[in-house]
């Protein structure tokens, strides 16, 4: 019995210490995911984003430290390079801006390896106004849908009518409306109408 005892307590430390040992670890990788993405600081990959007006983006060429900086996209969707000259950003990712500013590099350097990534999202902005309680301009870091658009608007007001809500887009100078139905859409129907918007639509609560 006194064997069996000694067996039992020592499985039941090295339990323990596993048991330790792997929240040990757990900690030490969020705290190093936390340091390389402190709050209020999202890491932007760029991937399918889609750069837009006030967007801040850091260029670099390798072993060109005059072609390494930080540009801001104007108001009109384009920033200026050196060497390149003017370039547009809105609607492309930053993947299709470095390929782009890879090619006009080469006139000029041999083989140049060109990095760009989001530094700062500023051009992905919604609207919303009407019966919400907090009506206003939304400039958010990442894609959302009109449901999350809504909840970031601080919901409909008692007297918002929800069956009649209206997303207005402007693509390329032509104005589309779409019909969103709350109260379909919070029932789990018809869902979709629960869109992902784009930087500058605007949603309407009568």
């Amino acid at each position: 019995m006194r064997r069996l005892d000694v067996q039992n307590h020592s499985k039941s430390i090295r339990s323990k210490v596993f048991v330790a040992l792997t929240a040990l670890v757990c900690m030490i990788s969020l705290t190093a995911a936390f340091a390389q993405n402190p709050v209020g600081e999202p890491m932007v990959s760029g991937g399918d984003y889609k750069i837009g007006p006030e967007d801040i983006l850091e260029i670099s060429v390798w072993k060109e430290k005059d072609l390494q900086r930080e540009v801001l996209v104007r108001p009109d969707g384009w920033f200026t390079f050196p060497l390149v000259g003017n370039i547009e950003a809105k609607g492309k990712s930053a993947q299709q801006i470095q390929d782009e500013i890879t090619q006009w590099l080469k006139e000029y350097i041999p083989n140049p390896v060109v990095s760009v990534s989001v530094k700062k999202i500023a051009g992905y902005k919604i609207f919303v106004i009407g019966r919400v309680n907090k009506p206003g301009e939304y400039v958010v870091g990442s894609y959302i849908d009109v449901l999350q658009a809504l909840t970031l608007a601080g919901g409909l007001t008692p007297f918002a009518e929800e069956a009649n809500i209206k997303i207005v887009r402007k693509e390329n100078g032509k104005k589309t409306i779409l019909p969103f139905d709350y109260s379909t859409v919070k029932k789990g129907k018809r869902m979709e109408q629960n869109i992902t918007l784009m930087s500058g639509d605007v949603i309407i609560v009568p």
